[in-house]
This record gives structure tokens, C-alpha cells and sequence, in this order.
């Protein structure tokens, strides 16, 4: 059993059936809970999440949360520690690396996460993030 963690963009592809990134989305939440991976995103990313949902108002944001319950989904905290490498990060890449993009990878580094899934192809290379993770691009 491992830990796949989420950025924003593969959940909010994998609620939206019209996004272009449905069904990779779908896949590779899928492929982690047939490992029997635990699947977290990170509060960062879960706040992403909910922005369209909060325009439509509580019962969307509900709908959001009951579906991250019953998978599961963890949400993992933003802590000092995961704060400082994610500020590393973003000092270190400049922009290369926006910082809500660095808070999920920080996290995935604090979790010593086995996958990292994103659907943004804009992301240094797994090398230059110094990710042990295995990088999964939607």
C-alpha cells in the first residue's frame, strides 16, 4: 500500500466529465485505489477544488465533500514544515513553479508520496523537483 497525491486539476477533471482531463483523471484515481493506495490531496488543492463548486453554491461544495469522504480522499494539512519546502521550492525554480503548484509537490515530498498526479504538463521534471514520487502527467 502506498500514497498517491492529487493537485487540484486531476479532482476537478475527475468531477467534470466534460473536462479534457476526465478520463485520464478517472484512470489514474482509479489505478492508486486498485493498488490499494491511500489518495490525498493536499488543503492547497482542495481549496482549488471547491472554487467552482462555492460559485454554485453549499449543496455543490457538499456534493464535493461527501464524494472526497467516500472514496476516500485525505486531505492532507498545510503545516510550518511543508510551508518551508514549498518555499524552497518556489525560490529555488522561480517561475518555473507557481506556489500552489510548490504546495503540492512539497506536500507529496513531506508524505514521501509513491505518485504524484497532475494535469499541469508545465511542471519541472520529476529530476529537477528532486521528487522520488513517480510523476504522473494527465
Amino acid at each position: 500500500m502506498g500514497l498517491t497525491v492529487l493537485d487540484a486539476g486531476v479532482l476537478i477533471g475527475f468531477l467534470d466529465a466534460s473536462d479534457a482531463h476526465h478520463d485520464a483523471a478517472h484512470r489514474e484515481i482509479r489505478a492508486g485505489l486498485e493498488r490499494g493506495d491511500r489518495i490525498s490531496i493536499p488543503a492547497s488543492a482542495f481549496a482549488e477544488v471547491l472554487v467552482g463548486p462555492s460559485r454554485r453554491g453549499a449543496d455543490a461544495v457538499d456534493s464535493v465533500q461527501e464524494f472526497v469522504e467516500r472514496v476516500p480522499i485525505e486531505v492532507a494539512t498545510l503545516d510550518a514544515d511543508t510551508a518551508v519546502v514549498a518555499a524552497d521550492l518556489r525560490a529555488r525554480l522561480g517561475s518555473r513553479l507557481r506556489l500552489p503548484d510548490a504546495l503540492v509537490i512539497a506536500t507529496a515530498l513531506d508524505l514521501d508520496a509513491d505518485v504524484l498526479v497532475t494535469s499541469d504538463r508545465d511542471w519541472p521534471t520529476r529530476r529537477v523537483l528532486r521528487l522520488r514520487a513517480r510523476l504522473v502527467l494527465l
